[in-house]
C-alpha cells in the first residue's frame, strides 16, 4: 500500500511524491527479481496534498511497470459523491480507470530520460523539504500561526468528521491528522499544504542554470509534468488577498510577519510553476478548470468574508452555538466551492 498523507504532511508535497515514486521502483523491481505479481494499492485523499488529482493523470504517470493490468486505490470524503454519484458519472469513472490502466500496461510511461534528471529532482526534493520543514515543524510562531489563521480548531467541535482531528491529545502538528490539516488550510483559500516548499525547491535549481533541463523534464516526463501540473492546479485555486484577510483579522500583530512571508512564498512558487511549465499563466493548459474556478468566485468570497468575521466572533463568545451552525455553513459553502478539500 503507497500513502500519501502523512508523508506530504512531514515533507511537503514534492519530497513525499518523489520519494513514493522512487519506492514503487524500488517494489517493482524487488517483486520482478523474485517471479512476483504486484498490485499497488493507492491510500489517495481527495486533496492534491494527499495524493489526490485526475485519475487518468495520476496513472499515467506512475513508475513503469508498477501498473501491470491491475490497481488498487482508495476514494474518500467527497469525492465518493462526486465521482460515483449518479450512475452515469460513475460510469465515466469506471471507464477513465480501465483506459489509464490499460494504457499504463501496454505502453508504461517513461522513466527518466537521463541520470540527470534524477539528480535534479533529488536537489529539488532536498531543498523544497528543508524549507518545508523549516516553516512548519521548526519556527516556533507557526502552530499558533495555524490555530490563529485558521478555523483549525473551531473544526474538531463540529460533528463534520468520521475520526477525531488528532490521533494523540497533543497539540503538535505531528498528531494532527492529515485531512485537518488540508482541510483547513483550504478553506481559508491559502491551500498551503499542496505548494509549500516547492516554489523553493524549483528556484534554487533554475538559479544553477537548469531551467532547461527542468522544462525538458516537464516535456518529456509524465511523472514531472503531472506533479507540476498538480500544483500549478492547486495555485488556480489559491487566494492571497482572501488569505491575507484572515490574517488581519484573525492574527496576532506579533506573527502576521510569518503569514507575510509565506504569502511570498506562495508568489515565488507561482512564478517558477511557470516558468518550467511555459505557460504565461495558471491553468493555461486547462482553460475549463480556469473557468470553472472563476464562476465559483463570486460565491465563494463573500462566504469566505462570512466565515471570517464568525470566526472572530466565535473566539470572544465560544459557547453560542448559533455562530457554530453558521461556521458550519461556511465550511460546507467553501468546501464545495473547492471541491477537493480533504
Amino acid at each position: 500500500m503507497v500513502g500519501y498523507s502523512d508523508s506530504g504532511k512531514d515533507a511537503g508535497r514534492f519530497t513525499a511524491a518523489w520519494e513514493l515514486y522512487k519506492a514503487q521502483e524500488d517494489v517493482v523491481a524487488a517483486c520482478n527479481a523474485f517471479g512476483i505479481k504486484v498490485t499497488l494499492f493507492h491510500g489517495r485523499g481527495g486533496s492534491i496534498g494527499r495524493g489526490g488529482g485526475p485519475t487518468y493523470l495520476a496513472i499515467q504517470s506512475q513508475p513503469p511497470g508498477s501498473v501491470m493490468g491491475t490497481l488498487r486505490s482508495t476514494e474518500q470524503g467527497e469525492m465518493v459523491q462526486a465521482k460515483f454519484g449518479l450512475p452515469q458519472t460513475a460510469v465515466r469513472q469506471l471507464e477513465i480507470y480501465t483506459t489509464a490502466v490499460l494504457l499504463a500496461t501496454l505502453r508504461p510511461p517513461q522513466p527518466p530520460r537521463e541520470e540527470k534528471w534524477r539528480n535534479l529532482m533529488e536537489e529539488i526534493s532536498k531543498i523544497s523539504c528543508q524549507s518545508y520543514r523549516s516553516t512548519v515543524y521548526e519556527n516556533p510562531e507557526f502552530l499558533a500561526y495555524f490555530h490563529e489563521a485558521t478555523p483549525q480548531a473551531e473544526l474538531g467541535f463540529l460533528n463534520i468528521g468520521s475520526r477525531p482531528t488528532r490521533r494523540k491529545g497533543s497539540t503538535g502538528i505531528g498528531h494532527l491528522r492529515a485531512i485537518p490539516w488540508v482541510f483547513a488550510w483550504t478553506q481559508t483559500r491559502f491551500v498551503l499544504p499542496a505548494w509549500l516548499g516547492v516554489g523553493a525547491g524549483l528556484k534554487g535549481v533554475c538559479e544553477k542554470g537548469h531551467t532547461e533541463d527542468l522544462r525538458a523534464m516537464y516535456k518529456e516526463w509524465p511523472f514531472f509534468q503531472s506533479t507540476i501540473d498538480l500544483i500549478e492546479m492547486v495555485l488556480g485555486k489559491a487566494d492571497i488577498p482572501i488569505a491575507k484577510q484572515y490574517d488581519e483579522v484573525l492574527v496576532s500583530e506579533s506573527r502576521r510577519e510569518l503569514g507575510a512571508a509565506m504569502r511570498g512564498e506562495l508568489m515565488t512558487t507561482e512564478k517558477y510553476v511557470l516558468v518550467v511549465s511555459g505557460h504565461e499563466k495558471l491553468s493555461e493548459n486547462n482553460r475549463s478548470l480556469r473557468r470553472l474556478i472563476e464562476s465559483r468566485l463570486p460565491y465563494l468570497n463573500p462566504i469566505n468574508m462570512l466565515q471570517i468575521e464568525i470566526l472572530k466572533r466565535l473566539r470572544r463568545d465560544d459557547d453560542n452555538n448559533e455562530l457554530r451552525d453558521a461556521l458550519l455553513i461556511t465550511i460546507n459553502g467553501i468546501a464545495a466551492g473547492m471541491r477537493n478539500t480533504g
